[in-house]
């Protein structure tokens, strides 16, 4: 049913936090914006009826959206409410009568991951798979093994096809913007390999700490909550190579290509960290060793990339919140004018977040008699953060069967793959001071092909220039 537009959305779990944060307002976009007018069957086990359900999306809406009455009145009668435990099968059987005439419903798993078996279950029993669609959210899995148990759970119900695993940070703007800049502008291609290309930097720092979902971060940790997906999907945007031909899994090809030759991970090249005071949080626990901040060396094994080091680090309570990619350019076999120019001085640099930028790294002369020049920054563009929102990018694609912009099975194995080795403890763990930018041993990680480019200083650079 590739193609086919789903006739209802039933969202599992629709009383917790992330249907409240994120999908809420993403739906009356949708109502908004591309006139999504199906029955929207909300099920959770909270004791509501209807009318508690509605009120939960006005405050939502009230909080998270710019008002819009007429496209919140639509959505509110778009609503429908089943009351009942996962467990309990009765709960399925009143939601497939609630479904109606419904033939091929998109259902959407805003549950914790241990509730995918018993929820995909109670979907096939109760007879509501008909031709359905299921979108579930991250981590997909725990480690390698568990992510390939999960998968033959679920495909045992859906066809890969129908099975859509969101990542919201594929849905971003700037994130998609990687690829159109790539593609979109043939300049950039014979430069795009390691002939030119000295090393690549990611860094995704938050200015914040892990206080409103510590014990979920205290079991999952900075690699499983960024690094082995959002990040390792943002080298995928920066090194694949470009798809080919117009069938619908172009893209996904090349995306699955290239994480299948990032080389796994050594642990030699891994620095973990955990900020002074994370221990004290409620619901972390008093010796934990899961690391709020990672540091991380590795190598694509593909002609065009080989010996190209990549640096990736991620972070809470870093100095600034910001996401960036840094490509640095080789400097002439021979400096001709005699200088000594730093490393770093030729790049290309994508801001991600939180607005969006793009930027190239230039020597320009110094007025004057002498040779001499300063590192500037070109602004090939910039652009606030007004975007449409990840979550409704996302529904709106899963609604249409549109696959691109999601995980498949075996790019989530590949990514896996890469991080498997590193899990938990396999590194040592430094403390590092909040406000910082991490541990020491970073610099010594990064070497030789530093130092680390800092995004406060690189906007800061860039402003005092223009």
């Amino acid at each position: 049913m590739s193609g086919v537009p789903s006739d209802a959305l039933v969202i599992f779990g629709v009383t917790g936090d992330l249907a409240y944060k994120q999908i809420f307002s993403s739906l009356l976009g949708l109502v908004r914006d591309e006139g999504l007018n199906v029955p929207i069957v909300g099920v959770a086990k909270s004791g509501w009826g209807l009318d508690q359900l509605k009120d939960h999306a006005k405050k939502s809406l009230a909080q998270h959206s710019p008002v819009d009455a007429q496209a919140q009145d639509r959505l509110l009668s778009l609503l429908h409410y089943v009351d009942g435990d996962y467990a309990d099968p009765s709960t399925f059987s009143r939601l497939y009568a609630e479904l109606g005439n419904a033939t091929h419903p998109l259902n959407y798993l805003a549950v914790p991951p241990a509730m995918f078996g018993a929820v995909a279950g109670g979907i096939a029993k109760a007879g509501t798979v008909r031709d359905a669609r299921l979108v579930i959210e991250k981590p997909f899995g725990h480690d390698r093994a568990s992510a390939k148990t999960l998968n033959t759970m679920l495909r045992k119900t859906f066809p890969e096809e129908n099975i859509f695993r969101i990542d919201h940070f594929l849905g971003k703007e700037p994130v998609q913007n990687l690829l159109y800049t790539r593609f979109a502008n043939p300049m950039f291609e014979p430069i795009w390999n390691r002939q030119h290309v000295r090393s690549i930097q990611i860094t995704m720092a938050e200015s914040f700490g892990v206080d409103d979902r510590a014990r979920f971060y205290d079991a999952t940790g900075a690699n499983r909550d960024v690094l082995q997906n959002h990040l390792l999907q943002v080298l995928a945007h920066i090194a694949m190579d470009p798809p080919t031909g117009e069938e619908s899994e172009a893209m996904r090809d090349q995306k699955a290509s290239l994480l299948k030759a990032v080389r796994p991970i050594d642990p030699v090249d891994v620095v973990r960290g955990q900020y002074r005071g994370y221990r004290d949080i409620a619901g972390v626990r008093p010796a934990s060793t899961v690391e709020t901040f990672i540091a991380v060396k590795l190598f694509i094994e593909s002609w065009r990339w080989e010996g190209v080091p990549i640096y990736i680090r991620t972070g809470k309570n870093m100095p600034v919140t910001a996401t960036e990619v840094s490509v640095e350019f080789h400097r002439p076999p021979r400096e001709t004018f005699g200088e000594l120019v730093p490393s770093g001085s030729a790049h290309m640099r994508f801001r991600l977040g939180p607005d969006m930028a793009i930027g190239m790294g230039l020597r320009v002369k110094q007025p004057g008699e002498r040779m001499v020049g300063n590192d500037m920054e070109l602004m090939l563009s910039t652009q606030a953060a007004t975007y449409r929102p990840p979550y409704q990018r996302l529904l709106g694609d899963a609604l249409h069967g549109k696959g691109d912009l999601f995980g498949r099975e075996d790019i989530v194995d590949a990514q896996w793959r890469v991080v498997q080795g590193i899990l938990d403890d396999a590194a040592p763990l430094y403390t590092y001071e909040p406000g910082s930018w991490g541990p020491d041993e970073a610099l010594q990680l990064i070497g030789g092909d530093g130092p680390w480019r800092d995004p406060q200083a690189a906007e800061a650079a860039r402003k005092a220039s223009s």
